[in-house]
């Protein structure tokens, strides 16, 4: 089992940066996989960007040049720089971890103005 609290999120302008924290209750080195999703309104949850625990990652097409997953192990949590924000970029982003199944966060709002 794992406990994950996201942080970071908040209200920005369009072309602005945000950076997103996971904060994972046990050591993520020993997790296979983590990522984030996000859901808009009216829209399905999706992923944006994983890293898995020999740290290779993947991004969906949609932020690819402008967002970067790491993972800090001494801190045992997640980052998601987040640049060249756009309105489309607005949803709760969730954390998630991979122990034989999902595990998720609680989410946090990330709203771009334009």
């Amino acid at each position: 089992q794992v406990q994950l609290v996201e942080s970071g999120g908040g209200l920005v302008q369009a072309g602005g940066s945000l950076r997103l924290s996971c904060a994972a209750s046990r050591r993520i080195f020993s997790i296979n996989a983590m990522g984030w999703y996000r859901q808009a309104p009216g829209k399905q949850r999706e992923l944006v960007a994983a890293i898995t625990s020999d740290g290779s990652t993947n991004y969906a097409d949609s932020v690819k040049g402008r967002f970067t997953i790491s993972s800090d192990n001494a801190k045992d949590t997640v980052y998601l720089q987040m640049n060249s924000l756009k309105p489309e970029d607005t949803a709760v982003y969730y954390c998630m971890a991979v122990i034989g199944r999902g595990y998720w966060g609680q989410g946090t709002q990330v709203t771009v103005s334009s």
